[in-house]
Formats: C-alpha cells, sequence, structure tokens
C-alpha cells in the first residue's frame, strides 16, 4: 500500500488507520508513507524492483497517475488498486472501483479481478482523468491558495471564481481528421476518463476501453454565457451548446503561442515546447475492479 498522508489536505493520514486494519485482515501490512510531493512515483518504482505485483494507491487522481506512471513506465505486468482520499478522486468514478470501501478494496486487491484500460500520454507523462488546459490551471492554482474548502465544493468554488476573471487561451487543436486553426478558448480538456473536477462530468461519452481520446474544447465567452456553460458542465450537457467542440481521436496535436503550464490528474505541468502530441495508449494499465 502507498498512502499520500498529504491527500484531500490530510484525508490520506486521517484514512491511514482504517487502510492498515482492512489490509492486515486479508494477511497485508506492507504500508509506505510518501515524503513529499510526486514521491509516490519513486516509492512505486521501488515496489515493483522488489516484485510486488498489486500496488494500492491511497489518495486521490494525483497519487494515483504518480503510481500509474511508475508502473507503465517500468513495463511491469503490475496492477493499480484504488482507495480514496483526495479532492475530486475522478478516475475512479469512471473505472467503477470501490474507492471508498476499504475492507472491500483490500479483499479485491488480495484475490478480486481487474480490468485492462487505456492510459493518455503527453510529453513524459502518462495521466489516467485528463490533460487540461487554460481554465483548468487557473481554478488548479487558485484551488491553492484556498484553505478553508475541501472536497467537490472547493473546486466549484474555485471555478466560479475563475468564471468572471479568466482571460482565455489561444490554442490550435489537430487530429487525424481534421486542423481547426488558432482560436480563443475558455479551456481544453483532452479526457480519457469521464469526471472531472469533481462535479463535472466533462467527457460523457468517454470510455477507458475505445482506444481514444475525447477533445472538450470550450471556446471563450462572455461572463453569464461562461456561467451557462459551468452549469451545463455539472450536468454533462454543454457539449451541445454552440461555442462547444467535442472529438474523439486517438491522438491529438495542440499548438499554443508559447509553451503552456497544463495539468495531468490534478498536477501542475509546464511544458517544454508550444506544440504538443497527447495519443492515447490502449489497455496500458490493469486497474483492480469490483
Amino acid at each position: 500500500m502507498i498512502v499520500n498522508p498529504a491527500a484531500g489536505r490530510g484525508r490520506g493520514a486521517r484514512t491511514l488507520p482504517a487502510v492498515r486494519e482492512a489490509f492486515a485482515a486479508v494477511g497485508v501490512g506492507d504500508v509506505r508513507t510518501t515524503e513529499a510531493r510526486e514521491d509516490e512515483r519513486a516509492v512505486a518504482r521501488r515496489a515493483i524492483d522488489e516484485g510486488f505485483t498489486t500496488l494500492v494507491a491511497v489518495g486521490g487522481d494525483g497519487t494515483w497517475g504518480n503510481v500509474a506512471n511508475a508502473i507503465i513506465a517500468s513495463r511491469a505486468d503490475c496492477r493499480l488498486a484504488l482507495i480514496a482520499a483526495g479532492t475530486g478522486n475522478d478516475f475512479a468514478k469512471t473505472v467503477g472501483a470501490p474507492m471508498r470501501d476499504i475492507p472491500l478494496t483490500a479483499r479485491l486487491a488480495v484475490e478480486g479481478p481487474d480490468v485492462r484500460v487505456d492510459v493518455g500520454r503527453i510529453e513524459d507523462r502518462y495521466f489516467l482523468n485528463i490533460a487540461g488546459f487554460g481554465f483548468d490551471i487557473a481554478v488548479l492554482e487558485d484551488v491553492a491558495r484556498i484553505t478553508w474548502l475541501r472536497g467537490d465544493a472547493l473546486y466549484l468554488y474555485s471555478a466560479l471564481r475563475q468564471i468572471v476573471g479568466y482571460g482565455g487561451v489561444d490554442i490550435d487543436v489537430g487530429s487525424h481528421a481534421r486542423q481547426r486553426g488558432n482560436s480563443r478558448h475558455l479551456m481544453l480538456v483532452i479526457a480519457n476518463a469521464r469526471n472531472f473536477g469533481g462535479a463535472f462530468k466533462i467527457a460523457p461519452a468517454a470510455s477507458l476501453f475505445d482506444g481514444k481520446l475525447d477533445a472538450i474544447a470550450i471556446h471563450d465567452a462572455p461572463a453569464l454565457r461562461r456561467l451557462r456553460l459551468f452549469a451545463a458542465a455539472v450536468k454533462g450537457t454543454h457539449g451541445a451548446m454552440s461555442g462547444v467542440n467535442v472529438e474523439q481521436a486517438s491522438n491529438f496535436t495542440l499548438t499554443f503561442d508559447a509553451p503552456p503550464a497544463y495539468e495531468t490528474d490534478g498536477e501542475h505541468r509546464q511544458a517544454k515546447t508550444a506544440e504538443l502530441e497527447v495519443v492515447c495508449l490502449p489497455g496500458a494499465l490493469r486497474v483492480v475492479s469490483a
């Protein structure tokens, strides 16, 4: 078990006793905690090198993504099990893992089934849930400054703040089918899974088993229309609105005016180049399921 004590602003640490108890009941006692941001990748790689074939990640999307990066990069036939202790915990909502039932997850990790799911790749990073640009980054940076909220409410509050203040970003989105040309975006999400930001059904048609990613391009708009888009995204109906483009493809090429900031599974990144390729890797990861 790899536990991020800082996940969910301390929820990871508070979950640790229940994790120890549940896994001790099935004969497993090796619990390793992280000490620094993104430390999960190094801890996971050491466990893989020691021969472990199932890693249980206790945290949120960032923790799960970091452990998955170690598994995929190692090319080991290793499974990932999920226990929710983060803020949004979005990936587990799509894959259907019993992320909050710790005793059930413990039993499944020992003797349960797993499914092979697609994974996205951007630069040298793999992502389970989404890669996001624009408004997404503005919200992520704002969330880091807010200390008095947690969970889904934190993302909702921060998103409402940025509805008015965020200025947009110019992006040219290309795929094998089309090149859209440079245009001003409120946000662009390249989704492997359906959920995002705790409360948003950003890619309701996304599948973890189709070998494709969903590009959700939301073009810039005045504040009132942004609010309508925001409300529709909670319901997953934004794709039918004007100014929103949805496309499925196995890979996308994104061109910016300068190397952009972006996020993968809730973790802030800074691109090395102004042109980025985002690729789907079919069936690249085994995830423990019910």
